[in-house]
């Protein structure tokens, strides 16, 4: 007798059906399988054969093969220990060879015969869905697969748990779709003052999903404006939200099943190989590049990025997809994103300078004293324990600057030209100052010496210039 059951396997996005086949032989007992398996298909006897003793289930001994088809088509991963194992028990009759006619299977084995979750359950229901299929897959992995609404999912914790509703003694209801997450950005561009127009570049990029490229001195809030870029789009429609997620699936990256409607936002760091962004390695998984698709592939020091890497964006720039080219298969992934890159003028703007002051020995008690001000003024904010972990709006409102400091402040601003960046550090120092002398308002000398640990050009300018 020979068993059969559908599987499938993933080529990039594409998914292809792998049919299992079992037959029991007579001869000297031993488990085989054939089909062009890789080391982690290969290890599926030792998996299939630890769960069925977990459930009181011996093989016979008898000679047992399991043939993997198209023999030729590479087969990767542990989600075909399910298959394997039901091809098994329907050979040994433990199940109703009809029950498995009309199913395709997916899921890895845990030795005590638990069902652990695999990647790519919502590519495998959208196959079972074209063929006619119901798919049976693990539990964790149902809810996902469940977004396909024209197949039937059924999912279960355990082998056995899955072997009962086979043989009908305890039926299992189809699995439930997960939730739609649409992420509330806690970043906008209202909390940004002033970049007019670098808002007004943003706002026509998110309108027409145009590149942009942000060229500034470093503080000057290229990052800051980038992160907000998200909070611009509009949320995902059903279709593009479905692309998206099959994505994420074969990388396993869905948490608990559930599909985002909010845009991706990924930035990858400068040191990414072109095999990180664009996609490839040994089992050619999908890069940045195809994991923001549908949102933002933000770039930070794009000169810092080798310029390998960087050449192999002009393609899937152009064209919203990019192909990697195998021995065996060539794998298409979507890659239709919003690129906003980010650089500094020069090589040597991205150097922060800063000078570290010197303290005297007697002042230990006055720094004592204005630790213990920083933990009073900030214990209402967790993770906030000093002056310079204030940011944003939290630094704004514990910097009461006096009226003549405020013009003072201005003028040395102008005069300066200190960044954004700048600004908010010499403000941390102004505000410590402050407390070393046991004020609640930063005065015009505070900021003056705040200013003065700054580093300025050779041409022998000073903080006392500016007044």
């Amino acid at each position: 007798m020979i068993a059969r059951v559908v599987t499938v396997a993933f080529c990039g996005l594409d998914v292809r059906s792998v049919e299992v086949e079992c037959a029991v032989a007579a001869g000297l007992p031993g488990l085989t399988i054939i089909g062009l398996a890789d080391k982690a298909v290969s290890e599926a006897r030792e998996r299939v054969r630890s769960a069925l003793h977990s459930l009181s289930l011996a093989l016979p001994p008898k000679r047992i093969t399991i043939s993997l088809t198209p023999a030729d088509l590479p087969k990767e991963g542990a989600h075909f220990d399910l298959a394997i194992a039901l091809a098994m028990l329907s050979a040994i009759e433990a199940i109703p060879g009809d029950c498995l006619q009309e199913t395709l299977a997916i899921g890895a084995l845990s030795l005590d015969g638990r069902l652990n979750a695999v990647t790519g359950a919502l590519p495998a229901a959208l196959h079972a869905a074209e063929l006619g299929l119901s798919l049976l897959c693990p539990q964790a992995c149902g809810a996902e697969a469940a977004w396909v609404e024209t197949t039937r999912v059924i999912s279960a914790d355990t082998l056995g748990r899955l072997i009962q509703h086979l043989n009908g003694q305890a039926v299992i209801s189809p699995a439930a779709p997960g939730l739609v997450f649409l992420q509330n950005p806690n970043k906008d561009l209202a909390d940004i003052k002033g970049q007019e127009r670098a808002k007004r570049a943003l706002e026509i990029a998110a309108a027409g999903r145009h590149h942009t490229f942000l060229v500034g001195t470093p503080g000057s809030g290229k990052s800051m404006l980038a992160a907000r870029l998200k909070a611009l789009l509009p949320e995902l429609n059903a279709k593009e939200a479905l692309e998206t997620a099959m994505i994420h699936s074969v990388s396993g990256l869905l948490e608990e099943g559930g599909i985002s409607r909010s845009p991706p936002f990924y930035a990858p760091h400068h040191t990414a190989s072109k095999v990180a962004l664009v996609g490839g390695g040994r089992k050619a998984q999908p890069g940045e590049i195809s994991l923001a698709h549908n949102g933002v592939l933000f770039l930070d020091e794009l000169p810092e990025f080798s310029r390998e890497a960087l050449e192999t964006l002009r393609q899937p720039l152009e064209t919203g997809e990019i192909w990697i080219a195998r021995a065996s298969a060539h794998i298409r992934y979507p890659c239709r994103f919003l690129l906003i890159a980010a650089a500094n003028p020069c090589k040597c703007g991205i150097c922060i300078k800063q000078s570290v002051p010197v303290t005297r020995p007697p002042i230990a008690a006055r720094v004592r004293a204005a630790r213990r001000c920083q933990s009073l003024r900030f214990s209402a904010h967790d993770g906030i324990h000093s002056n310079a972990d204030a940011h944003g709006k939290l630094l704004t409102q514990t910097c009461a600057l006096a009226t003549e400091a405020i013009g003072w402040l201005h003028k040395a601003l102008d005069h300066f030209q200190l960044s954004s960046r700048g600004y908010h550090r010499m403000l941390r120092v102004a505000r410590t100052i402050a407390d070393l002398e046991g004020s609640d308002t930063i005065e015009k000398p505070h900021l003056s010496e705040a200013l003065s640990f700054r580093p300025f050009p050779a041409s022998g300018e000073t903080a006392k210039q500016a007044g």
